[in-house]
């Protein structure tokens, strides 16, 4: 198994050798979060990378969560000391998704989105194969930024973690690595080579990043860490916040006796800041 540790400022090299990414022509940003806190200093880089003007917008879509006024209240805060544009909120039904068209135009037409945590099932079940489906890949296309949290993070895979085991009630149980047990379903997809999962190492999330492998070894597994991102601009893939993000990619030799999986020679990077690496 090969480990990669990024020390220095050529921070995702590794990323882009392992194809991470199709983007395809969208000119936006993705800034998705592990989860957990959000430090002002992680805040102010997620707007700065949004590139605000005076007249530009942000969108907040609480759908995900079952606090919506709390969850929105919270980052609106957030937001607003980090910078003075309009924030407006859109928690849509699944029925709006398709009909409330001003709401729709307005998400279109959102130069910053975000996603809030809570149940990305509860996210998708609203928005997937909708008239706010396109428009936030519309927005995406058009130079917005994209960001989310823990389940917002968890919706930005074309192949997104469901967050459930098959035949277990407990979420974070997966105590084994095997094959047909991670649940996915089909989440936003502006990243079709990725998975995402979130909250990552503070909750060992390792078994279930490496059951997925399993099942999809074609692409690459990507573990964010709480009050951690990954920010993608274009071909540009960097890391921001307090703790780590754990990629793997390209096992070999994958074998499966039963429901266990064997493999060789996995890429494993461990991605973290320049400064903390220096310590």
């Amino acid at each position: 198994m090969k480990i990669f540790l990024n020390k220095k400022s050529a921070l995702l090299i590794a990323f882009m050798s392992a194809s991470l990414l199709s983007l395809g022509q969208n000119k936006g940003s993705l800034f998705i979060i592990g989860g957990g806190d959000r430090s002002p200093a992680l805040v102010k880089q997620m707007v700065e990378t949004a590139k605000l003007k005076p007249h530009d917008y942000i969108v907040v879509l609480p759908m995900a969560t079952s606090i919506p006024q709390e969850s929105v209240a919270y980052i609106s805060g957030q937001l607003s000391a980090a910078c003075s544009n309009k924030i407006t909120s859109f928690n849509f039904t699944r029925a709006q998704a398709d009909n409330q068209q001003n709401w729709i135009d307005s998400v279109k037409n959102a130069r910053f989105i975000f996603i809030t945590g809570g149940d990305q099932n509860k996210f998708m079940d609203v928005v997937r194969g909708t008239q706010l489906y396109e428009a936030l890949h519309q927005a995406f296309r058009n130079g917005a930024t994209i960001s989310g949290t823990s389940a917002g993070a968890a919706v930005m895979s074309q192949i997104m973690i469901t967050g459930e085991e098959k035949g277990k009630s407990d979420k974070d149980s997966f105590r084994e690595i095997k094959t047909n047990s991670v649940v996915t379903s089909t989440g936003m997809g502006f990243l079709t080579t990725a998975i995402i999962d979130q909250h990552f190492i503070i909750r060992s999330r390792y078994n279930r990043l490496l059951s997925a492998l399993a099942d999809h070894p074609d692409k690459t597994m990507i573990g964010i860490d709480e009050a951690t991102a990954i920010i993608v601009t274009g071909k540009k893939v960097t890391v921001a916040g307090e703790s780590q993000v754990v990629v793997v990619a390209k096992p070999q030799k994958l074998k499966t006796a039963g429901n266990k999986a064997t493999f060789k020679n996995a890429s494993i990077f461990l991605f973290f800041l320049p400064e903390k690496a220096l310590n």
